[in-house]
């Protein structure tokens, strides 16, 4: 077997004699390219001291055409961005080893219960570009620890009317239903007084086969993608009320849940369930599920935009989200039940940006309000009839509740300014206070309800709520120096912050039998242990490079806090550690045109996650580290013809506990073609066909394993998967 090392040399070596492609990259990025994730408002790159990417729809297009699906494309397009799960989480997918706050369209996809969905949000029919900004920042608060990705959808040109169409089939021929089809069909035109579009698109996909040809295993911990179907329904409307001031309205209604009949069978009374395993998991037809995986969300906003009042630009934000998030059931077999957990969140904010230029300052300011609520049940299913069909038929006979309702409300006043020093010089600061209240009900700890559920117990004390504020200040300080026309340095310093989850982190306690009562002996209260904010510290310098045929940008952070979140591994409830912890490391990308038609490029992002233990640095769990990356990608372009081979290599992953994620890479293969009309789109994910058990497989493994075999949890990647795909528009 070839070496990692030698293997990439080999790459290296082919992608020069390779066929076509380069219009997919950050190559595109230029620096007077403007952003909105750097201070709120409309800002160039160049006036930004961090690392900051536009994937642009051409470079969207590429990869969507082929195949290739969000999380994983963002894996290849940005540098620091975990390699991503083919399933429908994207728990562990961080930036720059933290977590990252998911927009669409400026709305936060984030919520205070940390479920890891963003990315299972919208169709990619209907998104246009999307912003990138690496590392921690003041100016977003809370989530935005290791970077920021904002996706913008496509909107109406004046004109029309305009018609989109798109169809496209995924496969791996492995068996009849090894196949995955998706549509999309939109409408947009306006005149000068108003634009708009409106759209629908769909994906329905069907099973998924590994390298050896053996379906992979269902996701029934966070749930995947097999057997899905999804509906993204999204219109938006822009109008000119007057030649200062505009009005955008956006809708969005986006379903995408499991359809199929396909389950996972434990063996005769769930006996691959119970030590020493005497039966091997397998996938089989028949089941039958009150409840099954599925995401709701209806997300709604309005953006008012005034260009001049009091010498500022004004901008104004209102939204509204609901979604309601379903989960696999589960096997507790210890304790004698099968659930699924059911969570619903609401969440309303307004946003209020005022942006001024004056001389050679500029300032941001404004207002962040918001208001959320959260609540989570669990359905039980018969367990007799779960047993008797090894899992299979899995019928509703009671529910409880999953974690505590909560409510929290939120105010920040946040003030960013850049001062133009000279030519060469630019300066940043900002600032944001955070405040919050959190309300918690009052909740007997999920397990207790099971019991009482169970007839095991005539009823549990509840674990109190109760109310706590608490706030937090974030700064911000950074400089860009230019070298010359195309070249720039820059460093910053910055702060985030992440509060734990309120749903893991309250409703917990420890019981024992007062008659057939359950008694309380100690919980995790609101009073007791109140919610604070770890806030997070970075450090970063860096360099970028935009001339001609060439263009590089190179960055070294070092981030750090003063306590950290764990998962305990029995419960999976949250914890707040007082340990300090530390992230450092590299993140580049190179692209180089050699010639008009021939691209080649790579990028890099190593880094090492450690907490601070015993007066030692230790390495950080692997469940919560994240793997360093290497992706490197070729390809040629004429004006009918685009090409592109690009590779993806996950490094090993260890820890000072012993435990390990194995590292693999990946090669796909993108081509687009322009027809007399219309384009058509070709692609071969896993070229090679390579054997691997993803990331979140194996990290999978190690949450899970207490409650069943290791090979429930070996979400195995996907064998060679090929795509074809047809778009015109008109």
């Amino acid at each position: 077997m070839l070496s990692p090392a030698l293997r990439w040399t080999l790459f290296g070596a082919t992608i020069t004699s390779l066929l076509p492609l380069p219009f997919a990259h950050a190559s595109s990025t230029r620096l007077d390219s403007e952003v909105v994730v750097g201070s709120r408002v409309a800002t160039r790159i160049s006036d930004i001291p961090g690392n900051a990417w536009i994937i642009d729809a051409e470079q969207l297009r590429a990869q969507f055409s082929a195949g290739v699906p969000l999380k994983e494309a963002l894996a290849h397009l940005v540098p620091s961005l975990d390699i991503a799960s083919q399933g429908r989480t994207n728990y562990g997918q961080n930036m720059r080893g933290r977590g990252v706050l998911v927009m669409i369209d400026g709305v936060s996809l984030n919520s205070s219960r940390n479920v890891s969905r963003q990315f299972d949000s919208i169709d990619p029919f209907n998104i246009e570009r999307i912003e990138v900004l690496s590392g921690a920042s003041a100016v977003y608060g809370g989530g935005a620890t290791g970077g920021v990705i904002n996706i913008v959808t496509k909107r109406g040109q004046i004109g029309g009317p305009r018609y989109e169409l798109e169809a496209g089939v995924r496969s791996g021929f492995e068996a009849s239903d090894d196949r995955d089809l998706r549509a999309g069909a939109a409408i947009s035109g306006g005149n000068q007084h108003w634009v708009g579009r409106l759209a629908l698109a769909g994906q329905d996909n069907g099973g998924a086969w590994d390298a050896n040809g053996d379906q992979v295993i269902f996701d029934i911990a966070q749930t995947d993608m097999q057997y899905n179907r999804s509906i993204d329904l999204l219109g938006n409307l822009d109008l000119a009320l007057t030649d200062r001031q505009s009005l955008s309205l956006n809708a969005q209604v986006y379903d995408s849940g499991y359809e199929g009949n396909k389950g996972l069978y434990f063996g005769p009374n769930l006996a691959a369930l119970y030590p020493p395993y005497p039966e091997q998991v397998e996938i089989r037809s028949g089941l039958s599920s009150d409840l099954e995986p599925r995401t709701e969300r209806l997300q709604l906003s309005a953006d008012y935009r005034l260009s001049e009042l009091l010498g500022h630009n004004v901008n104004l934000q209102a939204y509204h989200r609901r979604e309601k998030l379903n989960f696999h059931p589960f096997p507790y077999v210890a304790s004698g039940y099968f659930a699924a957990s059911e969570q619903d969140t609401e969440l309303s904010g307004l946003k209020a940006v005022f942006s001024r230029q004056q001389g050679a300052w500029r300032f941001n300011y404004g207002l962040d309000l918001e208001h959320e609520s959260f609540e989570a049940d669990q359905t039980l299913f018969d367990f007799s009839r779960a047993q008797a069909s090894g899992g299979l038929d899995l019928a509703k006979f009671d529910k409880v509740g999953r974690y505590p309702g909560y409510e929290v409300d939120s105010l920040a006043a946040f003030a960013q300014a850049e001062w133009q020093l000279s030519q060469r010089w630019l300066a940043t600061a900002g600032i944001r206070q955070q405040r919050y209240r959190v309300k918690v009900d009052d909740f007997i700890a999920a397990a207790e309800q099971v019991r009482v559920a169970l007839g095991l117990a005539s009823g549990a004390d509840p674990v109190p709520g109760g109310k706590n504020r608490y706030n937090t200040t974030l700064v911000n300080l950074g400089a860009v120096f230019s070298i010359d026309q195309g070249q720039q340095l820059w460093g910053n310093l910055s702060q985030g912050y992440e509060v734990p989850d309120p749903g893991k982190y309250y409703g917990q306690g420890q019981y024992a039998y007062n008659g057939s009562h359950r008694e309380l002996i100690a919980g995790v209260s609101v009073a007791d242990q109140p919610l604070k904010a770890i806030k997070t510290n970075q450090a970063e310098l860096g360099w970028r490079l935009y001339r001609g045929d060439l263009d590089a940008q190179l960055a070294a952070y070092y981030a750090w806090s003063d306590e950290s979140l764990s998962y305990d591994r029995n419960t999976l409830a949250v914890q707040v550690n007082d340990e300090k912890k530390r992230n450092y490391g590299l993140e580049a990308q190179l692209n180089w045109r050699p010639t008009t038609h021939w691209q080649l490029g790579t990028s890099t992002h190593l880094t090492r996650a450690e907490l601070r233990a015993d007066g030692d640095w230790k390495k950080q769990n692997v469940t919560q580290a994240s793997p360093s990356k290497v992706t490197a990608w070729g390809g040629w372009a004429d004006d009918l013809t685009n090409v592109r081979l690009q590779g993806i290599h996950s490094l090993n992953l260890k820890d000072d506990d012993g435990n390990r994620i194995d590292g693999y890479t990946t090669w796909d293969l993108l081509v687009e073609r322009q027809l007399p009309v219309g384009q058509l789109g070709f692609g071969i994910q896993n070229l090679l066909n390579k054997d691997y058990t993803s990331v979140w497989g194996q990290r999978a493994i190690l949450f899970y394993s207490a409650y069943a075999p290791a090979s429930t949890f070996d979400y195995r990647g996907r064998g060679r998967t090929w795509s074809l795909s047809y778009a015109v528009s008109f």
